[in-house]
């Protein structure tokens, strides 16, 4: 099995994973606010490192995956007011939410989700270090990270001063003694969450929220942070900013942590996710129509540096791809399993995540099973299941996988009737691609079609082995 290789977002370059300490990985991955339902966009930033750590727990005996919950926000204020309830129960709520949202894509908890709530005086012993230092000021009841201070603010982003300032999501106020200075404490009125603290009765800035829990859970330096590449600017250079000048080495940035990884975006057929276009998906609606290691394997279709457009063929292959693992899984019902320690099949995740690369070496092991020996047969299902593992599908026993209860058939008998006539005109005007995509969403629903010289007929099956 090759060594680990990381895109590391500081250096701009793929390298070979070396480990602080080979007997304990540490990694950390910005979770989310928790004032809303998770959409996909969330969900891929969690099944990445979901991912992730499943491969490095498969390679080091000790791995140590932290993921915080942002519990005190403005966003979650705004929330709260809106809805006319008190902060936790918004946070509580949408934090059981994403937590059970992301099981059902096989997400396995963090080992530690710490919620910024229960930092804050972490944060401050922080803040009051960034002062003590001269990298931070106070004024106005704000405390601010003053940007000059620290010469290598940019280095993760690659951004110019001019981009710095333009880049920044804090608004340009009066006091600051630089426009690219951000905001460490806030000041609260009475009708806001707040602490105590040496500036007063206030809240945490955001950006300071992560530093303090992973020194705190990991201690610096750790081996690997990660998020999406939104936060790169200015979220995580803030983060290096801080922990830097203050307990870490302010001339070394691999001091806070030794790689960064980021996942892409992901659009909506073709277009960019956002309110106004009215185009977010929700993991609990889509879990609701596909099973969610179907989507967990559409969310890993594509690299995951690269961005992911969700669309009908993207969820679709995923499905059939499933049903076709799922087959293989049936029909070898084999109990003696054997152990698989080391596989060439295993290289591409190894190699910075290559899904794409794995996903077409297990099509591979597919083609494998189907002219294979018998005496083959139970390694081919050995190291498929070791392959479904790490990418976190084939979790379901594949007899279970094929069952459709009556009841949750939604289809009635027209609209049955209305998706063969299409699937029919389809077949006509040799749109084949379309007309397997009905009848795949037909078996989805537990409907079989049934070709035949007379017409298609169709029959509802209480369950299914689907042929490929």
């Amino acid at each position: 099995m090759q060594p680990i290789k990381i895109f590391n977002t500081l250096s701009g370059k793929k390298e070979d994973f070396h480990p602080l300490d080979s007997n304990h990985i540490k990694i950390y991955a910005c979770g989310p606010t928790v004032y809303n339902y998770a959409h996909i966009g969330n969900a891929r930033m969690a099944v990445v490192f979901d991912t992730l750590v499943r491969v490095l727990k498969f390679k080091f005996d000790k791995v140590t995956y932290v993921s915080n919950i942002t519990d005190i926000d403005d966003k979650i204020i705004d929330a709260a007011n809106d809805q006319k309830v008190p902060i936790n129960e918004i946070t509580e709520k949408y934090t059981n939410i994403y937590n059970e949202d992301m099981a059902k894509l096989s997400v396995n908890i963090p080992d530690i989700q710490p919620k910024a709530t229960q930092y804050i005086s972490e944060m401050i012993e922080l803040i009051e270090d960034l002062i003590k230092k001269g990298h931070a000021y106070e004024i106005e009841g704000h405390v601010l990270f003053h940007v000059p201070s620290y010469e290598n603010y940019g280095m993760l982003s690659n951004r110019n001063r001019e981009e710095q300032v333009a880049g920044s999501r804090v608004e340009i106020a009066p006091f600051k003694k630089d426009p690219a200075d951000f905001v460490l404490w806030k000041p609260s009125s009475d009708d806001q969450p707040g602490w105590e603290s040496p500036w007063g009765f206030g809240r945490p800035g955001w950006h300071t929220e992560c530093s303090a829990m992973s020194e705190k859970t990991l201690g610096l330096p750790f081996d690997i942070h990660g998020g999406g590449r939104d936060l790169t600017f200015p979220h995580h250079e803030n983060e290096i900013a801080q922990s830097c000048c203050s307990t870490a080495d302010i001339n070394n940035p691999n001091s806070y942590a030794n790689y960064w990884m980021h996942n892409g975006f992901v659009t909506i057929n073709g277009e960019k996710m956002s309110k106004s276009l009215g185009n977010i998906i929700l993991v609990k609606d889509l879990s609701n129509e596909y099973h969610g290691e179907v989507i967990r394997l559409a969310l890993m279709s594509s690299h995951y540096r690269q961005g992911l457009d969700w669309n009908e063929k993207v969820i679709h292959q995923a499905k059939k791809l499933l049903d076709k693992l799922y087959k293989v899984l049936l029909d070898l019902e084999l109990e003696d399993l054997v152990e698989i320690q080391d596989s060439e099949w295993i290289n591409p995740l190894m190699d910075d995540l290559n899904t794409p690369g794995f996903i077409a070496n297990i099509n591979v092991l597919v083609k494998d099973y189907l002219s294979a020996q018998e005496e083959q047969k139970s390694i081919l299902k050995s190291k498929l299941i070791l392959l479904g593992s790490l990418m976190g599908i084939l979790q379901e026993d594949p007899k279970s996988w094929f069952e459709v209860n009556e009841s949750n058939i939604n289809l009635n008998k027209a609209e049955v009737e209305a998706l063969i006539s299409e699937r029919n005109e389809a077949k006509k005007n040799k749109n084949y691609e379309r007309a397997d995509m009905i009848r795949d969403e037909l078996m989805e629903q537990g409907i079989e079609i049934m070709d035949n010289s007379s017409g298609t007929s169709w029959k509802v099956k209480t369950w299914m082995r689907k042929e490929y």
